[in-house]
């Protein structure tokens, strides 16, 4: 089985990134913190970058691959590099124009993103600007969700896993420039990271240009028309928006209520920031390596390798993601503490942002399953169903995070939780649905090994997580700021490290994974 060396390849690849990310984010919380210019550029970040993940990467991973995947393998290279160049060139149309029509209706797109802004002019004024200056973004970003697919179903995956990290060494050089020449909290470091954010996207799609050009899939601009296989390609594509995009369309709703409330949208990215390095590694392996591979299985009716493939996707997704959020359920305050509290960043937002990312903890290992459970139906050209459990995770975030917003700021709880834990409720319901329906159907049955595994990785991740609790415990003096950042960083590093070992010592004792299983695997993958 080549997918745990696949899945190795993308999530290290993913992990750098992520590790990046986070340098970067502890940089933006020191730079800006969470005030007015920190909240713009959040704002100003996320849109470009909602519109990428749900018509970029969620449309075209629902519905490009597996066409153009089956196009590469049935009708071979040339076939399969026309239908991508006839992509190519209607998406490219569509963003152009997407882009010149979001440029001039910012002031009021801004109004519906973010309608607290209203309250302060100075700050709405500066998200619609910087807004403007990182929109380009989506248009590079979208075209490099196209080239990712197209290398993806060549088994191609290295490329598109390190483009991401682009983005952060940019993001980083800039905010260090910025902090050389004293921006710090000023609407001047806002611009030089909108600026980075664009200036990224043009070499993220640079590299992966260069990376198709190398794999013998060099893309040609071809005047955009809606041959047959484009047809279809938005047939499946206009679902696959809102199937592919549940994620981003709930942490959409989710910045439109905390625009209510100062600081909550500040609070909630920086959680967010955290809860996304599991769900990034994880998640986007098992997606990008997934689909492709059951859309090949499909074609040459080896059904039962596809249930292989599921269970162990499904096995591996739960071994990494259940212990993930028992952590950042335990020990939220120390990791926000250790990574974030300094410059313009206090203990009262340390506080703050971990009560978000204990709500959000809870939902990691469902959004997870669905990127386990999605390729499934994508794989059989199948976007309809997702997409309405997609609309019915989208009712329960938007109705739970209205009732728990307001609730909870009623009566003087911190109003942005109830938005985390909207979006865990909805991505469990999701999750819920996509199962239950796929076991309905007979095109996901949990194997013996899957069944045997689960409960023991459950109680491998309880026994770390009474570890952490009683480590965070004795070692709270450590991860305050007046420890120094030194002996913070290698407290937290300590405990991790701790956590993660008698994890490991679970797993092993409990019979939940057996490590020489995975060399095992691993072996044969590079003998294949």
């Amino acid at each position: 089985m080549k997918l745990y060396r696949a899945f190795a390849t993308v999530g290290g690849l993913t992990m750098v990134s992520r590790i990046l990310g986070f340098a970067r984010d502890i940089l933006i919380a020191g730079l800006l913190g969470t005030g007015p210019v920190a909240e713009a550029f959040v704002a100003a970040f996320r849109f470009p970058n909602l519109f990428r993940r749900i018509f970029g990467e969620g449309a075209f991973n629902a519905a490009f691959v597996p066409l153009f995947a089956k196009s590469l393998e049935g009708d071979g290279p040339g076939p399969a590099r026309r239908f991508a160049e006839e992509a190519l060139a209607v998406l490219l149309f569509a963003l152009l124009v997407l882009t010149a029509v979001a440029e001039l209706a910012m002031p009021w797109l801004m109004f519906v993103v973010a309608p607290g802004f209203t309250e302060d002019p100075e700050k709405y004024d500066l998200a619609v600007v910087l807004t403007r200056i990182a929109f380009p973004y989506l248009l590079c970003m979208s075209l490099v969700a196209l080239l990712s697919g197209v290398l993806n179903a060549m088994n191609r995956f290295a490329a598109a896993a390190a483009a991401p990290v682009l983005l952060n060494i940019v993001l980083i050089i800039a905010m260090l420039i910025a902090w050389a020449l004293g921006f710090q909290n000023s609407p001047k470091a806002g611009f030089m990271l909108a600026w980075g954010v664009s200036i990224a996207g043009a070499l993220q799609l640079a590299l992966l240009a260069i990376a198709a050009q190398r794999a013998g899939m060099g893309l040609a601009l071809r005047r955009p028309r809606l041959t047959p296989q484009v047809r279809r390609l938005f047939t499946l594509g206009i679902p696959g928006v809102l199937a592919g995009g549940i994620t981003q369309i709930n942490i959409l709703v989710g910045t439109m209520i905390a625009s209510l409330q100062a600081g909550a949208m500040a609070y909630l990215y920086y959680a967010d920031r955290i809860y996304q390095l599991p769900l990034g590694i994880v998640g986007i392996a098992i997606g990008v390596v997934l689909l492709p591979d059951i859309a090949r299985l499909l074609r040459a009716g080896e059904i039962d390798a596809v249930t292989e493939s599921q269970n162990r996707s499904l096995e591996f997704s739960l071994l990494l993601t259940l212990p993930a959020a028992v952590a950042l359920f335990v020990i939220p305050e120390p990791i926000i503490r250790v990574l974030f509290e300094r410059g313009a960043f206090s203990s009262a937002d340390s506080s703050a942002t971990a009560l978000g990312l204990a709500a959000f903890a809870w939902g990691l290992p469902s959004f997870v399953l669905i990127k386990v459970f999605s390729p499934a139906y994508f794989a059989r050209e199948d976007t309809r169903t997702p997409m309405i459990y997609a609309g019915v995770g989208l009712i329960v975030n938007v109705a739970a995070s209205l009732a728990l917003f307001f609730w909870l700021r009623e009566n003087g709880w911190p109003p942005h939780v109830g938005i985390a834990a909207a979006s865990t409720l909805a991505g469990w319901v999701n999750a819920g649905l996509l199962w239950s329906t796929l076991r309905v159907r007979g095109h996901f049955e949990l194997d013996e090994q899957i069944r045997r595994a689960v409960p023991r990785i459950v109680l491998s991740s309880a026994i770390m997580g009474a570890v952490l609790w009683v480590g965070a415990i004795y070692g709270a003096p450590l991860f305050a700021p007046s420890a120094g950042t030194f002996v913070q960083f290698a407290a937290l590093a300590a405990l991790v490290t701790v956590g993660l070992f008698v994890f490991a010592v679970a797993v092993e004792v409990t019979g939940a994974f057996k490590l020489r299983n995975l060399m095992q695997m691993m072996r044969r993958d590079r003998k294949a």
